[in-house]
């Protein structure tokens, strides 16, 4: 695209996608009074994708509710990954809603303007010639970032900065040059920008820059009264709360990242990167019950756009068998009746699920396993699944967790290995990824059994007063499921009638305090809470030598 095509009305070509053919009239009115000309029509993504494949649209228009496939967010998604849009291209965003959540997804797209429905033909008449006139303006600067170039990009910013002519069209630029030091990686002199210009102007985007500026220096003493500040304003904590979740993943302290990736998820659900951060995140803290529900939302948000695939509906598989593993209860035969009817759907909806046969298989056997049909699961793997590694990381995971799953630690530990090259090699990996991998490989090392099979070898061994062998099982288990409110009080159920009958080891003191601490951070039920204060109570000496506070 050059710039003169912008200024050629008749000339342009324009892409409308909305399935409202009222919607459609409409604006072809408008358009037609301006002397636009050229304009096609699709009632859904796919034929919107067909036209974009066909001819290359200075303007495309698109609906945020599209019926038939994907949805609005999906669809630009997909034109901005297959380049038929970039930042020279005219991009609008039509809806009806105007909910936080659908305002933050369309944000993170970066529309040149976004029009309400309904549509006003005098409103459009005046509001596309004023956003074609800043494309124009602006253009040479948009095509340096649609190059990389962002050296060239701050440097024809400044040059626009000193035209008095283009004052209207300061701040537009100052944000793009704020944003190209950020990718150049020009930290402190950002920082000086955004803070002059922060001295002047109150807009969100710069704030926001000056923060994301301080948080690459590591400054964040500096701004905790203005973060605080932001997370409480609807414009800003989006955007914050996803900026503070990269400072902490960068620092490695994932547990706070997994907070704040959370909270910046519940306001843009529709990204499927960010999902898969909650999800990555969720392993690495040992949240079984969030991978679920990650992988769950980015199965629903991915339907019908560019990152559908029968990978998605493994993984809400695999998240299931992973949870139902760490539950001892009535749930955990719900998921599993849920994952059997995943498997068969899975098999029966996808064209190409043969593609995906030995990663089948596995599941299939997980399931058996977790059912206690641990024969069946072996003859299942015997007979289908080898011990050579796959191309993809988690399929290999999978594969491993089957074969440490019924007792085969050799062969899991082989595929492990392969798991940690594989990691090293990967440049793309990234640091939460790299990190659940090497605690993976350190807990099927030390702990040859599922958190299920250790509750039941805890119950079993209590039953028969061997009160040691159950607190070890126990522990073990609260490795690998700290959030099992469960399993941490059983830990000090144990504890407590040990240390009545005579008292508790040094390294059992230790363990006490560990189990108390965790506790008072997880969220817990009435009758949890009500069993944590008695076993505390009764705990209370050895909690008073370590002066620690009973509440």
């Amino acid at each position: 695209m050059e710039k003169a095509d912008l200024s050629n009305l008749e000339a342009l070509k324009v892409l409308i996608v909305d399935d409202q053919f009222l919607v459609h009239n409409m604006l072809k009115a408008a358009f037609s009074d301006l002397g636009i000309q050229h304009i096609k029509y699709a009632e859904n993504a796919y034929y919107a994708l067909r036209l974009c494949e066909q001819t290359r649209f200075h303007i495309v228009i698109c609906a945020f509710n599209v019926k038939s496939d994907k949805d609005g967010f999906h669809l630009l998604e997909e034109l901005k990954f297959k380049g038929f849009v970039n930042k020279r291209t005219v991009l609008i965003f039509l809806s009806a809603e105007t909910d936080e959540s659908l305002v933050n997804s369309i944000v993170e797209l970066q529309p040149d303007d976004f029009w309400v429905k309904p549509l006003d033909t005098a409103r459009v008449k005046k509001r596309l010639p004023q956003v074609l006139n800043v494309k124009r303006t602006l253009f040479n600067v948009y095509e340096a970032i649609d190059l990389k170039n962002y050296s060239k990009a701050i440097y024809l910013v400044d040059r626009h900065l000193l035209n008095p002519a283009l004052a209207r069209f300061h701040l537009q630029l100052q944000r793009l040059k704020g944003e190209a030091l950020l990718k150049l990686q020009e930290y402190e002199v950002a920082e000086e920008f955004y803070q002059q210009l922060m001295a002047k102007h109150q807009m969100s985007w710069v704030h926001l820059g000056y923060i994301n500026a301080l948080l690459k220096q590591d400054k964040m003493a500096q701004i905790e009264q203005m973060l605080a500040e932001l997370t409480d304003r609807v414009d800003t904590r989006f955007a914050t709360y996803d900026l503070l979740a990269q400072y902490y993943i960068e620092r490695q302290e994932f547990d706070q990242a997994y907070e704040e990736i959370k909270k910046a998820v519940a306001l843009s659900p529709r990204n499927i990167e960010r999902n898969k951060k909650v999800w990555d995140l969720a392993r690495l803290t040992h949240d079984f019950e969030g991978q679920y529900l990650a992988t769950q939302a980015m199965a629903k948000h991915a339907k019908n756009s560019l990152h559908d695939s029968p990978v998605l509906a493994l993984n809400v598989i695999r998240a299931g068998l992973d949870l139902a593993q760490t539950l001892n209860n009535e749930r955990s035969a719900k998921i599993l009746q849920q994952t059997d009817k995943q498997i068969q759907a899975l098999e029966k909806d996808y064209k190409d699920a043969a593609l995906f046969k030995e990663q089948i298989i596995i599941a299939k056997a997980r399931l058996l396993v977790a059912n206690d049909e641990r024969k069946k699961a072996e003859n299942l793997i015997d007979l289908h699944v080898s011990v050579r590694p796959i191309v993809s990381l988690d399929d290999n995971l999978d594969k491993a967790k089957i074969f440490h799953e019924l007792g085969r630690l050799e062969e899991a530990s082989l595929i492990m290995d392969s798991v940690k090259k594989q990691i090293s090699s990967d440049n793309l990996a990234g640091l939460v990824v790299k990190k659940y991998v090497e605690q993976e490989c350190d807990e099927q090392e030390r702990v040859h059994f599922t958190p299920k099979q250790l509750q039941a070898m805890a119950i079993e061994f209590f039953k028969k007063k061997k009160y040691g062998a159950s607190l070890s099982a126990l522990e073990q288990a609260m490795e690998l499921t700290p959030k099992n409110n469960r399993v941490a009080i059983s830990v000090l159920k144990v504890l407590a009638l040990m240390h009545e009958e005579g008292g508790l080891s040094a390294t059992q003191k230790e363990l006490t305090l560990r189990t108390v601490s965790l506790l008072e951070k997880n969220e817990m039920t009435e009758a949890e809470q009500a069993n944590f204060i008695d076993y505390k109570e009764r705990l209370q000496s050895v909690l008073a030598q370590a002066m620690l506070p009973m509440d």
